[in-house]
């Protein structure tokens, strides 16, 4: 009888090794926390259409994305904004991201024009400052959502959502995040094109202040125009709201494999692959312009403009690069990006990226060291640093 006992107890024993504590969840470092953002809500409709409200569509399709997740990628956690037909302040939304200290966010809306009812598309947008008047329309119409907050001045430092010179703050704004969000938002117009066969209408950057607020790479999609009463119908049939749930799903998986692959080189002691590469018949470092062709001196940083992403390598003279000469590309997550100019004097590239915004309306400034890329925010504060002991 003792000798069964024994017997039994060393069983339990051995079941309480393996089996986890009922009610508690293995968090590993493999955990991967996705934020959802269902834009709007509550007594803040969003863009009103003729049969719909822009905050109900945007809330079919992150709770269908959410759902998809959750079934598919058990390492993955999903946490909402907003779950249901409920008004979260703008900052509220960043916070929770932040709180859960999300590797990604990502917003989802629809868009909308007041005049023009045949515009179609869907679009994915990033941080950074309007360069036109239309993508300057686009954050002006998603941050008017603070107007439904009473104390918004208070709240967002007197930021006015329809005032031009509000924006200016995102000018010379560098956002650390800002490859990874420009490389999600090309994976999900990537995904809208072929899986989705919706028209492609690129990715773009704006000042959104729930992007600002938000400390990890993040997104803010436009799903199509509800403006449109073709493209409404599309974004409230069931058919709609799973095709386009399925391309952002099908991004953020492949987004997320990318991560995990250069988490394992960097585990590994493997450095990522982002040594910039001539395109082919590039023009000679002669012919390139003024500041450009330089290389590191004393592990100091040069700096560039990216201009474009391609999934396909282009030849110097494609109509893609609008006769820019001298146009270099490097690879990152399958994806070839062009850049133009290099310097170590970031004041001469901010010079340069002046002239060739009218060409590359979301151009923006990165930064290499020793044929590496690295954080562009860690490189100005170094430039800053040389020039001022200089």
């Amino acid at each position: 009888m003792k000798k069964n006992w024994l017997y039994i107890l060393y069983i339990l024993l051995l079941l309480g090794n393996i089996l986890p504590a009922k009610g508690h969840t293995c968090i590993t470092d493999k955990d991967f926390v996705l934020v959802i953002d269902a834009g709007h809500g509550g007594h803040d409709p969003g863009a009103i259409g003729r049969i719909s409200k822009e905050k109900n569509i945007n809330l079919n399709v992150a709770l269908k994305l959410g759902k998809l997740v959750e079934e598919n990628c058990p390492d993955v956690k999903v946490i909402y904004t907003r779950q249901r037909d409920v008004f979260i302040p703008l900052d509220r939304r960043a916070q929770i991201a932040n709180d859960a200290k999300a590797d990604l966010f990502i917003s989802i809306h629809t868009n909308s024009l007041a005049q023009n009812r045949t515009v179609k598309g869907a679009s994915t947008w990033t941080l950074g400052l309007a360069k036109s008047q239309a993508n300057l329309e686009v954050a002006q119409r998603e941050n008017a959502v603070i107007l439904y907050e009473n104390d918004y001045k208070t709240r967002y430092a007197g930021f006015n959502p329809n005032s031009a010179e509000s924006y200016i703050i995102f000018e010379f704004m560098q956002d650390k995040y800002m490859e990874q969000s420009v490389h999600l938002a090309s994976l999900v117009q990537k995904q809208f094109r072929h899986t989705c066969k919706r028209h492609d209408r690129g990715v773009h950057q704006a000042g959104f202040l729930v992007l600002k607020a938000s400390a990890m790479p993040s997104i803010l999609i436009e799903l199509g125009f509800i403006s449109t009463p073709e493209e409404e119908r599309y974004l409230n049939s069931q058919d709609g709201i799973n095709t386009l749930a399925l391309g952002i799903y099908q991004a953020f998986c492949t987004y997320k494999q990318e991560q995990k692959a250069r988490r394992g080189d960097a585990n590994s002691g493997n450095r990522s692959s982002f040594s910039p590469q001539k395109a082919p018949n590039a023009v000679p470092a002669s012919a390139q312009p003024k500041e450009e062709g330089k290389k590191t001196v004393n592990g100091r940083p040069v700096f560039k403009i990216q201009i474009c992403t391609s999934a396909e390598l282009l030849k110097s003279n494609d109509y893609r690069l609008k006769g820019l000469k001298g146009v270099e590309h490097y690879q990152e997550g399958g994806l070839y990006k062009y850049t133009y100019g290099a310097s170590e004097d970031y004041n001469a590239i901010v010079r340069l990226r002046r002239d060739v915004i009218g060409k590359f309306k979301d151009a923006f400034i990165i930064a290499f060291r020793n044929g590496q890329k690295t954080d562009v925010n860690q490189a100005i504060r170094d430039f800053k640093k040389n020039n001022s002991s200089n």
